[in-house]
């Protein structure tokens, strides 16, 4: 199978994840580290710095609700730039209660800007099947409302590559011109993702993993979610995409994607 559009893969910043890394992931790949709330963000940070010096190309996520200080925004972002840092992802993060002054992306991405001058890409998520405690229509305006701050837009986990594609067509009949990535699970058992997709609201498109036929047939093995299919209908959706974000579950030695083509700023195979 043959993929032209760029791959990076998601990793969470776990014991051992580094040296996992690098026994499976070639470096120069593009990696982007997730920012839960029992890691806390200086794991994302300490885990993204060691790669990039390593010479892969990171994407720390900084989650505004854990983030204490405009001071230790600061410091984040000095350690990313001189680790060769040069995009991070905007989020609001999981924490129930904000550590410091930022409730919310929006104004974590006014303090990066301000802090990095605008040298600091900044990427933002997207929600083909709506925000868990948001409607879509809230969702679309905060996206209007950042966009100017944003470089690229990164959709959470969704199983239908028709929502997918309504997804990119609604964000530009709505004015939002950014670069859309679209967000994969890569390989992983069928009951953690099904698990993980109740929490993070993103079941409808998932329903067909619970059917009987050739569709779910194609897309279990062995008990197991692949999704090579999914890949190929999105790769046929080029002109409206800008790539594949891969969510390993840092399962990187398994994920087939990994030879699927080119990885985010590498020659397409």
């Amino acid at each position: 199978m043959t993929n032209h559009l760029p791959l990076r893969l998601e990793i969470i910043p776990t014991d051992g994840i580094i040296a996992k890394v690098q026994a499976h992931v070639p470096a120069g790949s593009t990696l982007t580290v997730t920012c839960l709330p029992h890691h806390g963000v200086g794991a994302t940070v300490r885990t993204s710095v060691q790669l990039g010096q390593l010479g892969y190309k990171v994407i720390p996520h900084l989650a505004a609700r854990s983030i204490g200080s405009r001071a230790q925004l600061a410091g984040m972002l000095r350690d990313c730039g001189a680790a060769g840092v040069t995009e991070v992802f905007a989020i609001g993060g999981d924490a129930s209660e904000a550590a410091g002054p930022y409730g919310n992306s929006f104004r974590l991405m006014e303090d990066i800007a301000d802090l990095t001058g605008g040298t600091m890409a900044i990427g933002v998520a997207g929600y083909p099947e709506g925000h868990p405690k948001h409607n879509e229509l809230h969702m679309l305006d905060v996206l209007l409302d950042k966009q100017h701050l944003a470089s690229k837009v990164v959709t959470q986990m969704c199983f239908s590559a028709s929502k997918v594609g309504w997804y990119a067509e609604l964000l530009r009949r709505e004015g939002v011109d950014l670069p859309i990535w679209a967000g994969v699970a890569g390989a992983v058992p069928r009951a953690k993702l099904i698990s993980l997709a109740t929490k993070i609201g993103v079941g409808p498109s998932l329903k067909f993993l619970n059917r009987k036929g050739p569709l779910a047939r194609r897309l279990l093995n062995a008990g197991s979610y692949s999704s090579e299919s999914l890949v190929s209908e999105l790769a046929a959706m080029e002109a409206a995409l800008a790539g594949i974000h891969l969510y390993t579950f840092n399962n990187v030695e398994t994920q087939p994607a990994m030879n699927w083509g080119s990885r985010e700023g590498a020659k397409a195979s």
